[in-house]
């Protein structure tokens, strides 16, 4: 992409209204603005970045054994009258009245929703264990929407539910998706930590909470400084065995958000200089909540005995468009954001120097063509610009790469290479500079 044809609207100041790093960034860098309180218009940059973080989400499901579906932003209001939540759930939810005087809502999750769809197509526990996703547009009506997308009122969530006979089936779809998260997250670039959490209104015995240390982080959090060098399974996990070794790792160590802290049990298990205490960003949260909803909903199957009972259920989110801020977040410096580059929405900024000048246009137009075909994503500076905003521009939006293409260089024969994450700058012919961002 070239940026004379790219819709980037950065801006030089930082909005009063931005009150964290990631708010500011995203509104300077062109990524979103604002369409009314906690709800936000996905320009060009910004939508990049989250349809990444999203196909990683899908793929890691996908592996998993879940399977992807849709379901409306819209739901009828009876269904969460029939599990007993329609007046529970608080003035969170936007409820609706259509035409007919029918009571809807925006959804604010899916646990009725999915509840229904089983319950009218699954009869046996033959047809068992099944899992369903899907990434949909959530509305939660915030009493305080603030730091921009991080609190919003309309988000975009990976939420799926898992549906078993026993609870020990249950445990193991439970295991899968605590497996699958902590692979997301690692592939996201980011250190997420599992930790015991609070079950809220969704309900249920067994909640943990996947959550980055940040200090503009929404709750406190309390951790073993191991979990920093924990790494997550590799691509060959085969989620058919058993997981328990896994999660029993993953659990050993001392991990709490603040409703489930407990102080002297911190202290007792971690060593002094081992504790952390932080602040954290809650990215994923996954429930197993038994039959819950299967109970007040009647979604039963027919076990091998002939007994027809409730399934298991179990509940597992992600907050795909929160995940853009937190990276954010866990991924920054003063002079802007830094992309991991599994999602940054172009891999290499090639910029012009001298937009006009023959050799250079020349160059970076080789450079584009020659990156483009090797599936390298690009965009390229070739506005008419001084060259300290060019890189001022480059460094605020965070790509991996930036690919500099200067007169003088070019005299030399040689273009820069500068890493964004580190800074480092080395000096290569175009064809070496070509090569090292396409080789691996």
């Amino acid at each position: 992409m070239r940026m004379t044809q790219f819709f980037l609207p950065v801006l030089k100041d930082t909005p009063a209204e931005a009150q964290i790093v990631s708010h500011r960034l995203m509104l300077r860098a062109g990524m979103i603005r604002q369409s009314s309180a906690g709800i936000y218009s996905w320009l060009p940059l910004g939508f990049r970045v989250l349809k990444k973080i999203e196909q990683i989400v899908r793929e890691e499901q996908d592996a998993a054994g879940a399977q992807e579906l849709l379901m409306p932003t819209i739901q009828p209001a009876d269904l969460w009258r029939e599990s007993g939540r329609y007046d529970d759930y608080g003035q969170e939810m936007l409820r609706i009245t259509d035409r007919h005087e029918r009571d809807m809502l925006f959804g604010p999750t899916n646990e009725e929703m999915i509840t229904e769809i089983f319950r009218g197509s699954v009869r046996s526990y033959r047809q068992l264990p099944l899992n369903l996703y899907h990434i949909q547009w959530k509305f939660r009506d915030e009493v305080r929407p603030r730091f921009g997308i991080m609190r919003g009122r309309e988000f975009l969530m990976k939420d799926n539910y898992s549906f078993d006979l026993d609870k020990a089936a249950s445990r193991h779809s439970y295991n899968k998706m605590f497996v699958a998260y902590l692979r997301t997250f690692e592939r996201l670039g980011v250190k997420a930590i599992p930790m015991r959490a609070d079950t809220g209104p969704i309900g249920g015995d067994m909640s943990h909470e996947f959550v980055i240390l940040a200090d503009t982080g929404e709750s406190e959090v309390y951790c073993h400084a191991d979990y920093l060098d924990f790494e997550a399974p590799d691509a060959s996990i085969s989620y058919d065995h058993d997981l328990t070794p896994i999660i029993d790792h993953w659990t050993k160590c001392y991990a709490a958000t603040d409703e489930m802290h407990d102080a002297a049990r911190f202290e007792a298990e971690v060593p002094e200089d081992r504790r952390i205490a932080t602040r954290g960003i809650e990215v994923g949260h996954i429930f197993n909540f038994g039959t819950k909803y299967s109970k007040a909903m009647g979604a039963n199957v027919m076990g091998a005995d002939g007994v027809e009972v409730p399934v298991e259920m179990g509940s597992y989110g992600i907050g795909v468009s929160r995940m853009v801020g937190a990276i954010i977040e866990a991924s920054h410096d003063d002079d802007g954001i830094i992309w991991p580059s599994s999602v940054a929405p172009f891999q290499v900024g090639v910029i012009n120097l001298k937009a006009g000048d023959a050799d250079c246009d020349k160059a970076v137009d080789d450079i584009y063509d020659k990156l483009g075909a090797a599936g390298v994503e690009v965009l390229l500076d070739d506005t008419d610009g001084r060259a300290g905003g060019k890189f001022a521009t480059m460094d605020l939006i965070g790509l991996p790469w930036q690919l500099i293409v200067g007169p003088r260089g070019l005299k030399s024969g040689v273009v820069e290479l500068k890493e964004r994450r580190t800074g480092e700058r080395q000096e290569l012919s175009i064809e070496a500079a070509i090569n090292a961002l396409t080789v691996g």
